[in-house]
């Protein structure tokens, strides 16, 4: 029988707020556990929670962005449930009136198919705390900092079908938000993280098949290959006899297996009803039309932008628009430089992300500026340096040795573009190779590589390429 596959993504990216979305408590990442954690973050008796209009203001420019209806009046609701890192015993969110829906994103798979994957809803919500397995022998720690963190749950359409498709999804709802500045996509932190919904179906038939959620994933590869595997595991069953139960299943990284972790709840098991701490957010044309007029230049249209300004491919202009930081980097570097678009587009995606991508760190990490980057391509541009040379600075400046003038003076200099020493050099060579110039002359001509190789050890390496080339081929062909 051939199944197909049926996924929902549930993405919760945390907003780049300063304080909690309903008390004035840090979001800031990294301090003392349970310093960060208020009163209202606690619901100890007495507490009143008062939204944060800044994740109001965040929520509806995503939905804008995304050509969602972005509610004239949304309510949260107490969605009740008991968990160790829930210090409330219920988690304010939205439910039947959130504040985003019916919204869609086009992705691109790696053929170059396009498809468009419907967003049913996006709500926002208040992040739960963390629990903490490691060094407790045995027990569990809580760490309460989170609590409150502002998240905006972004649920699509049951409209992928493979793993590769959620990946695409993923990616362009994370440069998405990155892009309008909502939120910073550290998913190794877990501010961009996912649930995936699995089913699979006998192809052809239109009922869904019953469907697992795989709990909490925070990296692309993993996305992928805890679909894949949950995919593999829902068939193996189902062909065996058995049936798939709705539950919600834990991704194991090391063993690449997902494994059971509760019965899947419905809506009913959380007894959500509206909060009666918090009024009805109510939002107008004039709020929506003022947050519209602060969207920036978004990902699809910066990509033609660069097609058409910067005469790149649209498969450099993709990639070089994925990120928003990597976007700015190309964009400040081709303004800093004499050289042209496309050579600085082969240095980011070529020399750079092969250097972030080996420390897996972003681009906003890199030791090598944007101004270090257009500094050393003038360099090659007015022939200072060759290329080859180009990369020794490159390293150079990645391993903090210095500028790029100081890192050229300490291996020596710039290239030679003296035509009397260059052809002194080749005059040297010449004379000293008399059978490999018989053999040139006789037609060999696969020699010339020989004596390029020889004038630039001559030269250690300094000579520049182009006018070895042109001499030597007068000298040769003499």
């Amino acid at each position: 029988m051939e199944w197909e596959t049926v996924i929902g993504l549930e993405i919760h990216a945390q907003l780049r707020t300063k304080s909690k979305i309903f008390s004035s408590a840090s979001t800031a990442y990294g301090a003392e556990p349970n310093t960060q954690a208020c009163a209202v973050d606690l619901g100890l008796p007495g507490v009143l929670p008062v939204v944060n209009a800044e994740a109001i203001r965040m929520a509806a420019k995503f939905g804008l962005a995304t050509g969602s209806n972005v509610a004239k009046r949304s309510v949260f609701a107490r969605k009740n449930y008991f968990y160790p890192d829930l210090p409330k015993g219920y988690q304010i969110s939205q439910m039947d009136l959130p504040i985003v829906e019916s919204g869609n994103i086009e992705i691109e798979l790696e053929d170059g198919t396009k498809k468009t994957v419907g967003i049913t809803r996006a709500h926002l919500e208040e992040d739960a705390g963390k629990s903490l397995h490691e060094d407790f022998h045995g027990l569990t720690g809580i760490d309460l900092n989170r609590a409150g963190t502002p998240l905006l749950e972004i649920v699509s359409e049951p409209d992928m079908r493979s793993a590769k498709e959620a990946v695409a999804y993923m990616k362009k709802i994370h440069s998405l938000v990155q892009y309008l500045d909502i939120c910073d996509g550290n998913m190794a932190e877990g501010s961009f993280r996912c649930d995936a919904n699995v089913s699979v179906r006998p192809k052809g038939q239109k009922e869904f098949g019953t469907r697992a959620e795989l709990k909490n994933i925070n990296s692309f590869r993993f996305v992928e290959r805890a679909i894949n595997i949950e995919v593999e595991r829902q068939i193996d069953l189902i062909e065996d006899g058995g049936e798939v139960v709705q539950e919600t299943r834990l991704y194991d990284a090391d063993k690449n297996e997902t494994r059971s972790m509760r019965s899947k709840e419905e809506a009913n098991d959380y007894r959500y009803f509206p909060d009666p701490d918090l009024l009805p957010v109510i939002l107008d044309d004039a709020y929506l039309e003022e947050v519209r007029a602060t969207l920036p230049e978004l990902p699809e249209a910066r990509r033609q932008r660069f097609v058409t300004e910067f005469e790149l491919s649209d498969y450099d202009a993709g990639i070089l628009t994925s990120s928003r930081a990597m976007a700015d980097y190309f964009e400040a570097t081709v303004a800093a430089t004499s050289s042209d678009a496309k050579t600085v587009a082969n240095w980011i995606m070529g020399d750079l992300s092969s250097r972030l991508n080996k420390e897996d760190i972003d681009i906003t990490q890199s030791p090598v500026s944007s101004a270090m980057l257009a500094t050393l391509l003038n360099k090659i541009a007015d022939k200072t340096i060759s290329g080859k040379m180009a990369k020794d600075v490159f390293n150079g400046l990645w391993n903090n040795e210095g500028d790029v003038d100081g890192i050229i003076d300490k291996m020596g200099g710039g290239q030679i573009t003296d035509d009397a020493a260059i052809e002194a050099m080749i005059d040297e060579v010449i004379a000293n190779s008399p059978g490999q110039l018989e053999q040139y002359r006789s037609g060999k001509d696969k020699l010339f590589g020989y004596f390029v190789g020889q004038v630039m050890k001559a030269s250690q390496g300094k000579a520049n390429p182009a006018l070895v080339n042109g001499m030597l081929k007068k000298k040769l062909n003499g």
